[in-house]
């Protein structure tokens, strides 16, 4: 047996070693699990969310930092780091006492292992400055279309500027940024062309149009006299003698036009504008006035007209004669027609107020005009005359003064009239003879006693001298 004490001390020994070995390795794992937690304490930082759905897309790190977010949220516990082995061996105790001796070593490793991979911070992307993107809003394709076609014919931003009307009022810079942009920036050129291509031929036709006049073509129709009368023919003959110099667009019609706007400014090659005086000589509005001569503006007579105008006057004021000789005859026509004539009037009369139907006495220095009631009775009775619903119970007033001159009162609601001229509520009126008098729609003749008014006139003179 002593030569077999070794191979049964041997298996004994090894299990032994091998209990010690495995406490030693929970123990070992137990403080792998502990770093580990500490290490992804430290190196993920909590996120703070909400339960809300955020309805937008979202940026590459966001999907990134989501993604450790749920895949962190889906394992529970401190996450378990197993020592790596390799495949069909196992660990030695003396590797194993290697490990357990060197527990607190293996942190800086661990670590290393450990430690998620840098969050990526959120990397703003490049935009294009704010006047582009203006641009690209205020620019329309017509308008780039207009800016391409003036500049290729007059070759000035300058006469781009004044010559051409745009959808909007761009200023000379503006103007020359669109261009440059046009030509340098790959990004506005390509949306400007595909903007442009999808506009309709009949709007592109319109543009072309309105294309500015270049030097040439001016040059060739500032060649035309100012005292000839061209006529659309001339212009055709024109196009077809140069068609490299004028523009596809253009058509006898437009020349005529342009050319007739060459005549009136004086820019063709027959016209000569006069240069204005230079120093002293320039005219103000003041002297130019101060040098008019008013009697010379004043001779410029029609004689003719002069003697029509007066041959009219003559025969109008004879018109005007023949009508005041004959007046008086067809007063008393209309008199007798009407009963309008001048009445008897005894010594009490003072005046009458003479309607269609009825004739009111004024025998008293003051009476009143109105429509009566059962429970107020009047001087004179206006509903005797016709509808007089209108009329106010006291319309007015009629007195006599000791001057010998009768005035109208109004004291109702509704104006008298005196003579075509109303009388408002509170305001009197002189009446004379033959005064037409108009209440609510009831016309009056106020005619007054002149031999009695005399009498009275001529005793107040007396009373007024003694």
């Amino acid at each position: 047996m002593q030569a077999g004490d070794p191979v049964v001390g041997a298996p004994m020994g090894g299990t032994g070693a091998q209990s010690r070995s495995e406490d030693e390795d929970s123990l070992g794992i137990k403080d792998m699990k502990r770093m580990a937690s500490q290490a992804f304490g430290s190196g993920v930082p909590k996120r703070r969310s909400s339960s809300r759905s955020i309805k937008r897309k979202k940026f590459d790190d966001e999907l990134v930092e989501s993604s450790l977010v749920k895949s962190s949220s889906r394992v529970k516990g401190p996450p378990v780091i197993e020592p790596i082995r390799c495949s069909g061996s196992e660990p030695s105790s003396s590797e194993k006492k290697k490990v357990t001796k060197s527990g607190s070593s293996l942190t800086p490793p661990l670590t290393m292992v450990v430690n998620p991979a840098p969050i990526t911070k959120r990397v703003k992307k490049s935009k294009q400055p704010l006047h582009i993107t203006k641009d690209l809003g205020r620019w329309k394709p017509t308008d780039d279309l207009l800016l391409i076609n003036a500049v290729l014919q007059t070759t000035d931003l300058t006469s781009v500027h004044l010559g051409v009307k745009f959808s909007c009022r761009f200023t000379l810079r503006e103007i020359k940024e669109r261009w440059y942009a046009l030509l340098y920036d790959p990004v506005i050129s390509k949306l400007a062309w595909q903007a442009m291509r999808q506009l309709h031929p009949e709007a592109i036709a319109a543009i072309q149009s309105k294309a500015l006049f270049s030097q040439p073509e001016e040059a060739l129709l500032a060649k035309i006299g100012s005292a000839s009368q061209p006529k659309l023919d001339m212009f055709q003959e024109l196009l077809c003698k140069h068609p490299s110099v004028f523009h596809p667009s253009r058509t006898p019609k437009s020349l005529l036009v342009h050319w007739q706007l060459l005549k009136q400014y004086y820019l063709l090659d027959d016209q000569s504008v006069q240069p204005l005086p230079k120093g002293d000589q320039v005219l103000n509005f003041s002297d130019a006035e101060q040098m008019v001569d008013d009697v010379k503006l004043k001779e410029s007579r029609d004689e003719v007209l002069e003697h029509e105008l007066m041959i009219s006057d003559r025969h109008q004021k004879r018109e005007i004669r023949q009508l005041e000789q004959e007046l008086p005859r067809w007063q008393v026509l209309v008199d007798n027609i009407t009963g309008m004539s001048m009445p008897d009037f005894d010594n009490q009369t003072l005046a009458a107020l003479r309607g269609r139907m009825v004739r009111y006495l004024m025998r008293s220095r003051e009476i009143t005009l109105g429509r009566a009631t059962k429970d107020k009775p009047i001087d004179v009775d206006l509903s005797l005359e016709g509808p007089a619903w209108k009329i106010s119970r006291k319309q007015g007033i009629i007195k006599l003064k000791n001057n010998g001159d009768f005035f109208i009162a109004n004291e109702g609601r509704r104006p008298i009239y005196i003579d075509g001229r109303p009388v408002l509520s509170g305001n009197k009126w002189k009446l004379n003879n033959n005064s037409v008098v108009e209440i609510a729609g009831l016309r009056f003749v106020f005619l007054i006693n002149l031999e009695l008014i005399s009498m009275i006139k001529a005793e107040a003179a007396k009373m007024t001298q003694q």
